[in-house]
């Protein structure tokens, strides 16, 4: 830099090397701001004020902890607050997974894992990316589904924002609280249907703050940009109501009218403070709203729901893996779902977009090799009437079926589909029954958490005799059958909405189209090995994750470039390289 300023403010904290050419109002003047820099650019250009000495300790965004070196505990007032060694971030690392691994409790892990980026965040960012296969099931499924559900037990500072019934009216003020003003990534959820879990309320801010953690640690989107929130609405969990640890609303859930409205104020609000290239992701609403939402916004603001497209891409991602084991082409499969909500319709639909787009046939026609049961059967075109609207499209002409089992002998479907939330249903008899006409039946039993898991891992190999392809939504250990060992794959959001996002924010999308869902499938399916396959894995190790999600980003960002969407200019020659050095890297700083 060429000239720099020191100064003391009265309140005892630094104005760190601070540039007069990039001072400016609210923080860095480019995109991405000082979390930009790369593993090279270690020293910190910074252009805000951050506090000294013992504040600085209590700040999860510069804190280093026994990382601080003697010169910077000199400089920013921390001689003797701190005990004299100085450690590096890696042997940090060791400490932390070391005690962390002494937990037996899924839970308590959880809640130390929360603990650490509230304290250090840079810390957290490393150790969830340097041991991501043991920590992602730790702060995201199965476990923050109990975290949700003992939200009100475990709260200790907020992590997000919480907007309620209470805030309407003055929701724009609300947003105007949060300290960060260059907001690149919103996950907002009501709480009506967290994971398989039904409804928790306002306790569904797990979920919001567990998915931008995972957009950082394996999107590289960095975490100042990232705004959880939760609209509180109240609930119909009659437990949670009489829970005096409850920390919502404690009211019956509005509906119609009033929720309408207060989701109507809140979209304007985001555009209005934070632009319309914000990305607002939609994360566990119940069905009616989720797809009424996603329809209504789609146009006018970048809206993505992650439970009817990220599913959807994650799914159809597998399916193409799983074809290079099976054979044929997606068109001459034949599918199954048990579960017709909005993950099985998403799922269904971006398949038959996927068959449209290969074999140029009408997405009418494609939709035909696709059906879908619910809670009351196959659906048919004889129940079109009595339908929801989103179901309406797969009411094909086919004689009834009451139950799973009919409907797998009826339809005899090489590729079983469970996105119903519901434990244990796809059955002995059901699992035997698929593999009685299909010499590898392609078995995907998605619900999380793993309790509502259609069924497991052990039971699709066992029942098959080995001859399964497997994967689920939450994780499954490894499985000895006919002494060979399968490793079950997980079909797993974290593998799509990180890099999906990272491609929407690096090219400057300002709406989310099907074309960009496709892109990122085929993105995905393209990093599994020839290694995965050989072992029955249709989805690539999450140790590459970082890798795989600048692929998937750099394939979002030229669609988005393609169909006229992106409103960064002008586009990068390589987009795979823009996007890794756009990622977020939690190497600690030299603070001068």
């Amino acid at each position: 830099m060429e000239s720099t300023l020191k100064e003391i403010r009265e309140d005892g904290a630094s104005v760190l090397d601070l540039d007069p050419k990039t001072a400016v109002s609210g923080g860095v003047e480019d995109i991405y701001g000082e979390d930009q820099a790369t593993a090279e650019q270690l020293v910190t250009p910074w252009t805000i004020s951050v506090a000294s000495g013992y504040s600085l300790l209590r700040d999860p965004q510069h804190n280093k902890g026994l990382a601080f070196t003697e010169k910077e505990r000199d400089a920013h007032y921390l001689r003797g607050i701190l005990p004299p060694i100085s450690i590096t971030q890696e042997l940090q690392e060791k400490k932390f997974m070391h005690n962390l691994r002494q937990y037996e409790v899924p839970l308590q892990r959880y809640v130390s894992m929360m603990d650490l980026q509230e304290r250090n965040q840079r810390l957290f960012y490393k150790l969830l990316m340097d041991n991501v296969e043991e920590l992602l099931p730790v702060v995201y499924t199965p476990t923050v589904g109990e975290a949700c559900q003992k939200y009100g037990c475990i709260f200790r500072r907020p992590q997000g924002l919480y907007i309620s019934l209470k805030e309407k009216g003055k929701i724009l003020e609300v947003l105007k609280n949060w300290p960060q003003r260059n907001i690149q990534v919103i996950v907002v959820t009501d709480g009506e249907r967290i994971l398989g879990l039904g409804d928790l309320g306002c306790q569904g801010m797990g979920i919001p703050v567990g998915k931008l953690s995972l957009y950082t640690a394996l999107g590289g989107i960095r975490p100042s940009t990232c705004l959880p929130i939760t609209i509180d609405v109240g609930t119909n969990n009659q437990q949670l109501l009489k829970d005096e640890f409850y920390i919502g609303l404690r009211q019956k859930r509005a509906t119609g009218q009033e929720y309408s409205e207060l989701l109507h104020e809140f979209m304007g609000a985001v555009k209005q403070n934070y632009g319309e290239k914000v990305l607002i992701q939609f994360e566990d609403f119940a069905n009616h709203n989720a797809f009424e939402l996603l329809a209504k916004y789609g146009t006018s603001h970048l809206v993505f729901n992650d439970d009817i497209q990220g599913t959807a891409s994650v799914v159809l991602s597998g399916v193409v893996a799983a074809l290079k084991l099976v054979g044929g082409s997606l068109a001459e499969h034949t599918f199954l779902f048990l579960g017709a909500g909005e993950a099985g319709t998403g799922i269904a639909e971006l398949i038959a977009l996927e068959m449209s787009k290969q074999t140029k046939a009408p997405l009418e026609e494609t939709r035909k090799r696709i059906f879908l049961v619910d809670s009351k059967g196959l659906i048919v075109s004889s129940r079109k009437e009595s339908l929801q609207h989103f179901k309406k499209p797969w009411a094909h002409e086919h004689e009834p079926a009451s139950n799973l089992l009919d409907a797998v002998k009826a339809i005899k479907p090489t590729i079983l589909i469970g996105s119903s939330g519901v434990g244990k249903t796809f059955t002995k008899e059901v699992i035997e029954a698929l593999a009685s006409f299909n010499e590898k039946p392609v078995i995907f039993a998605l619900s999380n958490p793993t309790s509502q898991s259609e069924c497991t891992a052990e039971e699709a190999y066992t029942w098959t005799n080995g001859r399964a392809i497997f994967a689920s939504g939450s994780p499954f250990d490894p499985v000895k059958c006919n002494g060979k060992v399968y490793v079950p794959g997980q079909s797993n959001n974290a593998y799509i909405f990180p890099g999906f996002g990272l491609g929407v924010v690096m090219s400057g999308a300002i709406r989310v189209h099907d074309d960009m869902l496709l892109a990122a499938s085929e993105a995905l399916a393209q990093q599994v090995t020839q290694e995965n396959l050989d072992s029955g894995l249709i989805y690539p190790s999450f140790k590459t994750i970082r890798k795989i999600s600048a692929q998937i980003a750099a394939n979002v960002a030229e669609k988005a470039y393609e169909l006229g969407l992106a409103s960064h200019l002008p586009r990068p020659a390589n987009l795979v390289k823009h996007a890794e050095s756009c990622m977020y890297s939690p190497v600690y700083r030299t603070y001068r």
